[in-house]
């Protein structure tokens, strides 16, 4: 086993996904491979601390300020009693409908946040024991048939390895209350998680890049699936792995 392929498999064998057989290979590769062995260690106080930390995220506290700084301002003369009756009819309906449209405006980029938050927080998860891996392989031909049955539709799944990007297996997640599937890949040291699920927007939404607790997320739209790419990689190389995939799925 070389040492290229031992690191595809260190953060399995150190969540216990590896059958017997390739645990005592890679454990054996460590054995006699002091830089492997040095890697090894390094994740599993990753591990350690990643596990003692504190991951909980907590909204912001000010939609009820947005809302009331976008409501009009009252005014200050004093008109006549009529006029007074017939703005106050005519400016209820009015503030009704801006305030209508200004909390779904807010509550959407709220729901935007919300879901980002679970997505890091998912990504975060499957770097902890046991979370990482469901199916481990680098073999696009298994793991997009594992997905089929336990998702309503599975998500692409293509090999990237020529690209600089290491497919190593896939999982179910949850997002939103549901469930849905994330492709794993690696670049060198870094895990990207690439969460899939489905949407009824058919549309095309152009990838943007985010950052929430030092991960980078790209998100973007295609083909009725909402893609969420999380990883600690800069957003340079985040949006390199986006652009092949895409270059991949639509060739």
């Amino acid at each position: 086993m070389t040492c290229d392929e031992a690191r595809i498999l260190l953060h399995a064998l150190l969540d216990n996904e590896l059958d017997a057989g390739h645990a005592r290979e890679v454990e054996a590769h460590i054995a006699g491979c002091p830089a492997c062995a040095a890697e090894f260690a390094a994740q599993r106080e990753m591990q350690r601390v990643l596990a003692d930390a504190d991951l909980r995220y907590t909204a912001p506290a000010s939609l009820r300020a947005r809302i009331e700084a976008s409501l009009p301002q009252p005014q200050h003369q004093q008109p006549s009693r009529r006029s007074v009756l017939r703005g106050f009819a005519m400016g209820s309906a009015v503030s009704a409908l801006a305030a209508s449209g200004v909390v779904a405006l807010v509550l959407r980029q709220d729901d935007q946040q919300r879901i980002l938050s679970e997505v890091v927080s998912a990504h975060l998860r499957s770097l902890q024991a046991g979370h990482l891996i469901d199916v481990v392989s680098t073999d696009q031909h298994t793991v997009k048939p594992w997905f089929n049955g336990k998702l309503d539709v599975a998500p692409p799944v293509i090999d990237l390895t020529a690209q600089g990007f290491t497919l190593v297996g896939g999982r179910l997640d949850y997002i939103d209350a549901r469930a849905i599937g994330a492709v794993v890949y690696k670049r060198r040291q870094h895990v990207v998680n690439l969460f899939v699920s489905q949407t009824s927007n058919a549309e095309y939404r152009a990838p943007k890049t985010e950052t929430m607790q030092g991960f980078n997320c790209r998100r973007w739209g295609n083909r009725g699936l909402s893609f969420w790419a999380v990883s600690d990689l800069g957003a340079d190389e985040l949006a390199e792995f986006v652009d092949k995939f895409e270059a991949a799925m639509n060739g």
